[in-house]
């Protein structure tokens, strides 16, 4: 499927399924009104899948066009695109990540490997990165560990510095967030913080259930065997 999840693959039955079962956002949770009227009327408009909603509401005109057209109002819409997008973050650099060698980035930046989305393709089975080592000559653990990095910061909300966070508190991969009980991790990355003091902002056991959740969504592309 690769870095992003392919939102083309979401038909609409089963988006409005997962709008049913997710923890929305507080300001997200205007979604779930009427739901099921509501995709009634995407479908009449000849929405197919998530990816066919961007491509409708792609700005703000076509926005407004479509809920002239279709009755639903606007801000629904406009809320509606802000959580799909949600699903497909900006990468995020390489240089922003703590615990990356200057040198390191040097290396891959002369190989025009910049941020997540770049380093992906090039580090999703350990064949792949052993060749990217003996290009660059960056040792197999300290890229192994970038690669790590680059997996967790495709969970949706999971910026630099909360994917070295997971990272530090033995949640190294999508994987292990995705299987990981809320309450400990929040536990685990709480204690790590008063130890390490990592992070300002706060983080809530909410937070974290919304975390696990949005790693559950995410396909397991790198292979770390």
């Amino acid at each position: 499927m690769g870095y992003y999840i392919d939102l083309e693959k979401i038909c609409l039955n089963k988006y409005k399924e997962m709008l049913r079962s997710v923890d929305l956002l507080p300001g997200r949770m205007i979604i779930k009104e009427n739901l099921d009227l509501n995709f009634e009327v995407l479908k009449r408009e000849g929405i197919k899948n998530v990816d066919e909603i961007l491509k409708a509401l792609k700005n703000k005109k076509s926005i407004n066009d479509f809920a002239l057209n279709s009755g639903l109002e606007e801000g629904y819409l406009t809320v509606l695109v802000r959580e799909i997008k949600s699903y497909q973050p900006k990468p995020n650099k390489l240089k922003d990540f703590p615990g990356i060698s200057e040198n390191d980035l040097m290396k891959l930046e002369e190989i025009q490997i910049k941020n997540t989305v770049q380093l992906f393709d090039r580090a999703t089975t350990k064949h792949k990165r052993n060749d990217l080592c003996q290009q660059t000559g960056i040792d197999k653990n300290d890229l192994l560990k970038i690669t790590k990095l680059t997996d967790l910061a495709r969970i949706r909300w999971v910026n630099h510095t909360f994917a070295f966070v997971l990272f530090e508190a033995g949640y190294d991969t999508v994987e292990k967030v995705a299987n990981g009980d809320s309450e400990k991790l929040y536990q685990d990355i709480k204690q790590l913080n008063e130890e390490r003091n990592l992070y300002n902002a706060h983080i809530g056991l909410h937070d974290i259930k919304l975390c696990v959740e949005a790693a559950n969504d995410v396909s397991l592309e790198i292979d770390y065997e």
